[in-house]
C-alpha cells in the first residue's frame, strides 16, 4: 500500500516540540524537523506504530501524502486529485475529510472539506473504474491544513488524539490534557526523584507521571486508525505492542503523591488512577496546598493550581499563589514547576523563576514557571 519510508509529523501544542523531537531521537527515528506546533520525520510502519505507541507529548501522527500552494479552489481541487490516491486508498475506503486554514485566500473549511472530497472521488472513479463509492471498508482519515495558501494533505494514522489513553472518563473542571501533562513532566527531566502533585485535580500529572515510570507505552491499551489499514500496519503494530509489553515495568520503584483539599478530585483521581492501573503506584491524600509537608526529604514538584479567568477570582487566586510560596520556597531539596496563565505568577509566588517557557493549555496561553536550582 504504502512506500518504504513515508514523510510523517507529529503535531502538538506550541512550546512541546522539542519535547516531541526528543521522544522521536530516542525511538531511533530520522529526518526529524520541528516547526510550529508540529515535527516532521521519515519512518517505516513499524516505526510509524512506534511513534504512535510511545510518542506521550503528541496530539496526533500524520503522513504527508501532499503538498501544494492553492489560492483559489480551482488550484485546492487540481492538487487535491494529482495525488495518486489510489496508492493509499482501497476501494471500499471510507475517507471523512477534516482541515483547517490559517492566513489563507480559502478560509471556509467547510469548502476545502467538500471540493477535497469531491477531486478524490474523481480520482479513484477513474483509478478504480467505479461510479459509486459505499465506503464500507475501514476508515482512512484524510487532514488538509491550508497555511498561507500551502496547502498540505495528510492521513491520520493515529484516528482518535493520542491523549486517549483510556483511563480520564471523568471530566473535572478546566482538566489538563493528558499529552500536555506528559510534556510538562518531560520538560521538567524529571525520572527518578519523589513526585508531587499538591494540586491533582483529577490527577492527570501524577498519573502521566506514574505512567512513565512504568515505562509504559502511552498508546499500549488503545487502538490506531492506521493498523487496520494493511496486513504490513497491523503486524508492525502487533510487534511493536510487544516490544512495548517487554518494556513494561508494573511495580517502579518511584514514589509518586498526589493531593488536593477537595475531596471530589481526590474521588476523580482515585478512578482515573484505578482505571490507568497505576492506583498501587500513585499515593493519593486530601491536603491544603499552601500547608504542604512533603513525605520525602526531596522530590519534584509540578501543579497545575487555578488561573483567574473571571472578574472576582484574582483575589482568591493571588491568595492561593503566596501561600504556595510560603509553603514551598523553603523546602531545601525541591524542584518546583507550575503551568499558569498569569504572566504574575513569579511576583505572587515570591522569587523569579529560574527558567520560563510559553505554552498552551487548550487555547489558553500560560507559562511553565520552573525552578530547578538551589538558593
Amino acid at each position: 500500500m504504502m512506500q518504504n519510508k513515508l514523510r510523517c509529523y507529529a503535531a502538538c501544542s506550541f512550546g512541546l516540540e522539542a519535547v516531541v523531537a526528543r521522544e522521536l531521537e530516542a525511538l531511533g527515528i530520522g529526518g526529524i524537523e520541528s516547526r510550529d506546533a508540529r515535527v516532521y520525520f521519515e519512518a517505516d510502519t513499524r516505526q510509524l506504530a512506534a511513534a504512535n505507541l510511545w510518542l506521550s507529548a503528541a496530539d496526533r501522527v500524520y503522513i504527508v501524502v501532499g503538498e501544494f500552494p492553492a489560492a483559489t479552489f480551482d488550484e485546492l481541487f487540481e492538487g487535491v486529485r494529482a495525488i495518486p490516491w489510489e496508492q493509499y486508498l482501497p476501494r471500499d475506503a471510507a475517507f471523512p475529510v477534516t482541515g483547517d486554514a490559517v492566513r489563507a485566500e480559502l478560509m471556509s473549511v467547510s469548502d476545502i472539506q467538500s471540493v477535497a472530497k469531491k477531486a478524490i472521488v474523481e480520482r479513484l472513479k477513474v483509478a478504480y473504474g467505479l461510479s459509486f463509492f459505499r465506503e464500507s471498508g475501514w476508515t482512512y482519515p484524510i487532514y488538509l491544513n491550508n497555511l498561507a495558501n500551502r496547502v498540505t494533505v495528510s492521513l491520520n494514522a493515529s484516528g482518535v488524539g493520542l491523549n486517549r489513553r483510556g483511563y480520564r472518563t471523568r471530566n473535572a473542571k478546566a482538566p489538563i490534557r493528558e499529552t500536555l501533562a506528559a510534556g510538562l513532566i518531560r520538560l521538567s527531566r524529571w525520572y527518578d526523584r519523589p513526585f508531587y502533585d499538591i494540586l491533582c485535580g483529577s490527577g492527570t500529572i501524577a498519573i502521566e507521571a506514574a505512567l512513565q515510570a512504568q515505562k509504559r507505552a502511552p498508546g499500549l491499551y488503545r487502538s490506531f486508525a492506521a493498523e487496520k489499514w494493511s496486513d504490513a500496519m497491523r503486524d508492525a503494530f502487533a510487534a511493536e505492542r510487544e516490544r512495548a509489553r517487554d518494556l513494561f515495568v508494573k511495580h517502579p520503584d518511584i514514589q509518586i503523591f498526589a493531593s488536593d483539599i477537595d475531596p471530589q478530585m481526590l474521588e476523580l483521581t482515585e478512578f482515573h488512577a484505578k482505571k490507568a492501573g497505576v492506583e498501587d503506584i500513585v499515593h493519593i491524600s486530601r491536603q491544603d496546598a499552601t500547608k504542604f509537608v512533603p513525605a520525602t526529604a526531596s522530590g519534584t514538584l509540578i501543579s497545575n493550581p487555578p488561573y483567574a479567568m473571571r472578574l472576582g477570582e484574582k483575589k482568591e487566586v493571588d491568595a492561593l499563589y503566596r501561600g504556595l510560596g510560603k509553603a514551598l520556597l523553603g523546602l531545601e531539596d525541591f524542584r518546583l514547576y507550575f503551568i499558569c496563565a498569569d504572566e504574575d505568577f513569579a511576583k505572587t509566588f515570591g522569587r523569579k523563576e529560574d527558567k520560563r517557557r510559553k505554552l498552551y493549555n487548550g487555547n489558553i496561553r500560560c507559562y511553565f514557571y520552573q525552578y530547578f536550582r538551589k538558593r
